[in-house]
This record gives structure tokens, sequence and C-alpha cells, in this order.
């Protein structure tokens, strides 16, 4: 057998494609590059055979929202869903897949989710401005993290797995120990922030957030440079902060400014950054190499992009777009 085509994101091409009924808003790709779980406005948990693309539903119900964030256990047994009700599932991916436990994790939307490294324990957060921690087996609570102002919109777990990091609609981010609590304030992603005086209402918040491989640099991606919080008018950015002092590294910004949102962000085990971003200026996939601040290869989309997942063997990315498509992207040349 032939070598793999060496990895390539300027040769970065379509690879499949998946139709879905309603606009999607997120995805993940299971740690044995099995599945591709998606999720849309439809409130129904998706699940997608990578190789062959044929879906099926996950047997519900569980929520009565769009399921906002998605995340596979390491072992790729489970799969857990936050949705703009508050809830929190845990699916068992056996065959047949099933419902394992479902808990009311927030008063609000639940807006981001983060499994730990070793499996064992779930972080979540939403519009009750905490982040909780639940046992990853059978979804007991185990900790309660207030100390946010306002809703927070993202947790991330540090590669480490001793600590898990959270940040708000403005852009503060705190960091916590791994039984939940309060380390340090880790500074503020303060480009990814803004209150319009016009429409007296704040925009912003970490819509994605990603650690580097070495935990030495965390990025935050979201919404710079707004000019209309009421249409979200402004341009898709990740603030690269660096881990030991919170201090901003660099902002990544498309070199062509376009309007929209950053809505995932992933390290590719490469050394660069893979971004996807959409809004008014449509969907992109853009590639950032350390120490720059534009990217060194951008892909239009068909649509906008709401949700970014790499497959485990880092050769392929999965995009839920607001089209209804759930696409994968080989980063690769095309073989003949």
């Amino acid at each position: 057998m032939a070598d793999p085509a060496p990895i390539d994101p300027a040769a970065t091409h379509e690879t499949a494609s998946h139709k879905h009924g309603r606009p999607l808003v997120a995805c993940a790709w299971d740690p044995a590059g099995k599945w591709i779980a998606f999720s849309a406005e439809d409130a129904t948990v998706h699940r997608l055979t990578a190789a062959a693309g044929a879906a099926a539903d996950l047997p519900g119900p569980a929520h009565d929202s769009w399921p906002w964030a998605l995340r596979f256990s390491p072992d790729g047994t489970r799969l857990f869903s936050g949705g703009y009700d508050g809830r929190l599932v845990a699916w068992s991916l056996g065959e047949p897949a099933a419902a394992a436990w479902l808990v009311t994790a927030h008063d609000g939307w639940l807006r981001g989710l983060a499994v730990s490294p070793d499996g064992t324990t779930v972080a979540t957060c939403g519009n009750d401005r905490t982040v909780k921690l639940w046992r990853g087996a059978d979804g007991g609570a185990l900790a309660t993290c207030p100390g946010h102002e306002s809703h927070v919109y993202a947790v991330a777990w540090h590669p480490d797995g001793q600590r898990l990091v959270s940040c708000d609609l403005k852009g503060f981010l705190k960091e916590w120990d791994a039984a939940g609590a309060p380390v340090r304030d880790l500074g503020r992603a303060e480009a990814l922030w803004k209150y319009d005086t016009q429409f007296r209402a704040d925009i912003g918040g970490a819509r994605t957030l990603a650690f580097r491989a070495d935990g030495a640099q965390l990025a935050v991606g979201g919404i710079t440079a707004v000019t209309n919080a009421f249409a979200g008018i402004g341009h898709p950015a990740v603030c690269l902060l660096d881990h030991a002092d919170g201090t901003q590294a660099l902002l990544l910004e498309p070199k062509e400014k376009q309007q929209g949102v950053c809505w995932g962000v992933a390290w590719h085990p490469q050394g660069f950054w893979v971004s996807v971003a959409g809004g008014g200026g449509g969907g992109w996939l853009r590639f950032f190499k350390p120490g720059e601040a534009g990217e060194f290869h951008a892909l239009k989309l068909p649509a906008n992009g709401r949700g970014l997942a790499l497959s485990p063997d880092g050769r392929q990315v999965a995009v839920a777009l607001a089209d209804g498509t759930l696409r994968t992207y080989g980063m690769f040349a095309k073989t003949a």
C-alpha cells in the first residue's frame, strides 16, 4: 500500500458531504475515527458513519432545544451533548446507542462543555454564570464554580488534566483546578468584547476555546472590531494567550477582513492552527502558522461554518455548516 499523501493545508479539498434537513450547529469526531457526531436546529443529536456517510439519530427524547455543544469521551464509548435547554446528556454508543443519563445542568442555556483527558469529568458552562463539573460515569454533580459576572461561553481542559479554563461574555478568563476550586484569573481576551453604546449591549465572549498540545498557549476564538452588536457585525478573530501569565501573544485575523465570527479553532499535531468562521462574509476555513497573525491559507466554504472537528489522524477536518450540510475536507493533495 502506498504511503498516504503528506499533510498540506494549501491542498485542502472536500472529501465527503452529508445533507441534513436543518442548519447544523456543532460537530465532533470520535477518537477512533469511526463516527462524526453532529447537531442541528432540530433538538436532535446525529451520528454519521465517517467512512460510509450513513447517518442515524441518537434515540431520544433528550433535548428540547438546540444541542450546541458536542464532545466524545477519550475512549469513544460515550458522546456528551449540551443544549440551550440547559441539559447535559451522556450517550452510550454501543449497539444500539442510547441515552445513558441526563441532568439539568444550568439555569438557562448550556453554552459549552469539555471532557477531561482521562474521561472521568465533564465540565459545562452557561448563562447562569457558572462552571459546573459532573461525573462522566453517571452524571453525579461534583462542583459548582461561581465567579464570572456574565454568561460563561466556553470551557476547556488543560492537556495535563489538572485544571480547566473558562471564558465569559466580556472575555474574562478564569482557571480552576480539577476539583473545581478557583486557581486564578487568567487575563482577558479584550479584543473579543465590545460594549455597543448605541444599542446598549455587550457582544463578545469565547465562541471556542482550544489549548495548544503542549498547554503553553490558549486559543480564544470569537468576534472583534464590532460596529453593530444588534446585527453582530464584526470580524472573526482568535486571541492567542500565553497560559503562564495570561498575556496576549497574538491576534489571528483574516488578511482580507470579512464579516463574521470564529466558531471553531483547533491545534493541528503538525504545528498550526485551524479555524472556521461564518457570518456576513460567508464561511471560511483558515490556517495559521505559529507567530504569524495572518493566515497562510484560506478556503472559502459553500455556507457559514458553525463547528469544526479534526479527525484523529489529523488528515481531515469536519465542518458543520449553516446550510444543513456536514462536510469533510482532506488536508492533502487530491489523488487521481
